[in-house]
């Protein structure tokens, strides 16, 4: 996947080179303080912060929003947090700092759901075929409780819908490879990129459900506000 830059004609509110604004920016601080601090004690971080199975003996009631700020490397770090300063800006210009911060916590909470929802339908299958003796049943159930899921990817993914909602033919360009297109026919691109990918299993250890998951409880959120007549209200 490329890094993209936008060409707001759509109606956003300044370049993303102008300063950042303060939940944008608090954000990204707490997403490389964190990653900092787990490059150093990366064991007592994941056990405690990322996010497990509900029956796992690492699982915390708090990892659902913790995990968000955690990041699996460098590049996963750099991806999400330059995605969240471009767009996740564009947001809380229009809608303010605390509106914003409910609409990006909604987002990657949603996502932590669809994401636990979709391993609890794996896991019924595998302890059905548990019960009857298959090994390699007991084996992926086993990997299920002990494999962590980090990053604020959810989230971005509920901000890139919520700039698409908001500025649908506005045009973003990916910088590799350089292609251009409206901001939804962008997102719908990425929807059906993590559906087919996610659905056959072949996501390589990428957790395609949580991104459909912001995605989906972006437009959720979205749909809601502007049916309440709420969309472009403030509540600082």
């Amino acid at each position: 996947m490329g890094y993209y830059y936008y060409d707001n004609n759509g109606g956003g509110r300044g370049g993303f080179m102008s300063s950042v604004p303060t939940a944008v920016k608090n954000i990204i601080i707490i997403n490389v303080l964190v990653y900092l601090v787990t490059s150093l004690k990366s064991g007592f971080m994941y056990e405690n912060f990322a996010l497990f199975y509900p029956t796992s003996p690492f699982f915390h009631w708090w990892q659902p929003v913790t995990h968000m700020f955690m990041h699996g490397g460098f590049w996963h770090l750099l991806f999400n947090m330059y995605t969240l300063w471009i767009f996740g800006s564009v947001l809380e210009r229009v809608w303010g700092a605390k509106k914003f911060l409910v609409f990006y916590f909604v987002t990657g909470l949603g996502a932590a759901l669809i994401h636990t929802g979709v391993e609890w339908i794996q896991m019924q299958t595998w302890l059905t075929e548990a019960a009857q003796g298959s090994y390699a049943a007991q084996t992926s159930i086993h990997a299920l409780k002990m494999t962590p899921t980090v990053g604020a990817s959810g989230a971005i993914y509920g901000v890139l819908m919520g700039y698409a909602m908001l500025y649908p033919d506005s045009v973003l360009t990916l910088i590799f490879p350089p292609i251009s297109m409206k901001a939804k026919w962008f997102v719908l691109i990425f929807a059906a990129m993590e559906l087919l990918t996610g659905v056959p299993g072949t996501g390589g250890g990428i957790a395609h459900f949580a991104h459909l998951g912001g995605l989906i409880f972006g437009f959720i959120l979205i749909w809601y506000w502007k049916k309440k007549h709420t969309l472009y209200s403030r509540m600082d």
